[in-house]
């Protein structure tokens, strides 16, 4: 069995593209006359043409939340969604995704449910999505649950938006000083160790440091690059194991200068918009949770929802494990209890991701303000550093000439 492209446009006019396996061009004519399309061209797929190494190709997750939405459109349209998806494949201009809802739109023509055919890629279609969407079908109201699968990954793209922005500043300005050590340390330093020598006499101790940190990086400069590599190498490593990950998560809630603290909101806005999406889109409630715990980004947070789970399936309630958990602030295990005893708990979740969102972004703003003045004295005090440490012996010399 061969693949084969076409281009096809239905009785409207409406143009349509993509790839079908069959025995020959004629299979493919057939079941393109079967689903109504008139036939432009069909042509073999040349496999030696599309090698295209991406090592890094990935779905943006503003291409996803568009391409949600559009198929929630299409769908609450009355379009089938075989359709919708030859649609999108045919206008979506991210080639890891169109290959992606190739892929999918090849497991529903076999006969596998949405759901079932987005869960075979996991690095595109996330445990939310999924059950968000297999939550759709199950209840009849596909649309619906798209949309809120689309309004949930906006949420989630603005706050990591928003604290990306929030690190530019200090990114930059450590990247600047970090230059600006390397290019002090490397070009300046020599040439005041070439007068020192002249001078003769003991060097002041700090001035020692400097001239033995300017001998390294001149000398083992590739020693440094390698020392660098292999700590960088060990520590994503030692992060990747489940016991570095939860000593890492738990670390990062203690960091000071409210950094700590924009780590916990940022999760339980994540944890609160989740779990709300889930639970309004009839996602069954252990099945809520579970995601929820996964999706949250911390581990801290991951394991607060598997006493939630065990407390849930012994009868009690969701509320009572978060108000012994350290992430879980007193104000949201009230709120999620008040929301539990009225019935109303997506509606109570929404609002704590909407204050936490805004304590968030609060949070950056005063972040940005600390750390301004602090980058200024790190900056400075790295150059005046070597500075003072380069000129101290010729003003031990000066001296000894008066």
């Amino acid at each position: 069995m061969a693949t084969y492209v076409f281009k096809a446009m239905d009785v409207t006019g409406a143009k349509a593209q993509g790839e079908v396996e069959a025995e020959s061009k004629q299979a493919v004519g057939d079941q393109l006359k079967q689903r109504g399309l008139i036939v432009l061209d069909i042509a073999d797929k040349h496999r030696s043409r599309e090698i295209n190494i991406k090592l890094f190709d990935r779905v943006k997750p503003d291409d996803l939340t568009i391409m949600t939405r559009q198929l929630s459109t299409m769908v609450s349209s009355g379009m089938t969604i075989l359709r919708a998806l030859y649609v999108l494949e045919a206008q979506t201009e991210s080639d890891k995704l169109k290959e992606t809802l190739v892929q999918v739109r090849k497991d529903v023509e076999a006969g596998l449910p949405l759901s079932d055919a987005f869960e075979r890629h996991p690095k595109v279609f996330g445990p939310l999505f999924v059950a968000m969407t297999r939550a759709g079908e199950t209840g009849g109201v596909l649309d619906q649950s798209l949309l809120r699968v689309a309004d949930q990954l906006e949420k989630d793209a603005a706050l990591r938006r928003q604290i990306k922005s929030a690190m530019a500043y200090p990114a930059v300005v450590i990247s600047f000083a970090l230059i600006t050590l390397i290019a002090l340390v490397t070009f300046l330093v020599p040439v005041f160790v070439g007068v020192f020598e002249q001078f003769g006499g003991d060097l002041p101790l700090i001035t020692k440091f400097t001239v033995t940190l300017s001998d390294i990086m001149t000398g083992y400069w590739w020693a440094m690059i390698g020392v660098t590599v292999a700590a960088v190498f060990a520590f994503r490593k030692w992060k990747s194991t489940d016991s570095g990950r939860a000593q890492w998560d738990r670390f990062k809630l203690r960091v000071p200068m409210k950094i700590g603290d924009i780590v916990q909101k940022v999760a339980l806005a994540r944890w609160s918009r989740t779990l709300s999406a889930l639970v309004s889109a009839g996602v069954p409630l252990l099945q809520a949770l579970e995601i929820t715990g996964k999706t949250a980004g911390n581990f801290v947070v991951e394991k607060a929802m598997t006493d939630v789970i065990a407390n849930v399936k012994a009868g009690g309630m969701i509320s009572e494990p978060l108000k012994t958990s350290p992430v879980f602030p007193g104000m949201v295990s009230h709120m999620v209890g008040v929301g539990e005893e009225t019935g109303a708990l997506d509606t109570m979740l929404s609002k704590i991701a909407d204050f936490y969102e805004d304590q968030v972004d609060a949070a950056v703003k005063q972040l940005t303000s600390i750390l301004e003045p602090v980058m200024i004295v790190i900056v400075g005090g790295m150059v005046g550093f070597i500075v003072i440490s380069m000129y101290l012996p010729l003003f031990k010399v000066y001296d000894q000439i008066q």
